[in-house]
């Protein structure tokens, strides 16, 4: 770590009088602590989010290149009236 970043960014409560309305240093470290915990539970629920939709496209993705191989003409079917319907509701 550099002295830049060891420094922390937010100013310390060193000359404030808390008697002049300034916030109470415990304080800010309590809800700079509980921020942090947020961010961090909010950053485990992402990822297993995200890797549970990574295994729901692989799976789904299997699935769709086997029945491509069992019906190759229904699928080529599929896609053209596909984008028949999206010509017709994209291009007026």
């Amino acid at each position: 770590m550099n002295t830049e970043t060891s420094q922390t960014p937010f100013p310390t409560s060193a000359g404030m009088d808390d008697t002049a309305g300034g916030a109470d240093s415990g304080t800010v470290r309590r809800v700079a602590q509980k921020a942090h915990e947020s961010v961090d539970r909010l950053e485990q629920m992402l990822g297993s989010s995200t890797e549970k939709m990574m295994g729901m496209q692989q799976e789904y993705g299997d699935m769709a290149r086997e029945q491509v191989r069992n019906n190759p003409l229904a699928a080529l079917g599929v896609a053209f009236a596909v984008g028949i319907v999206f010509s017709k509701l994209f291009m007026r």
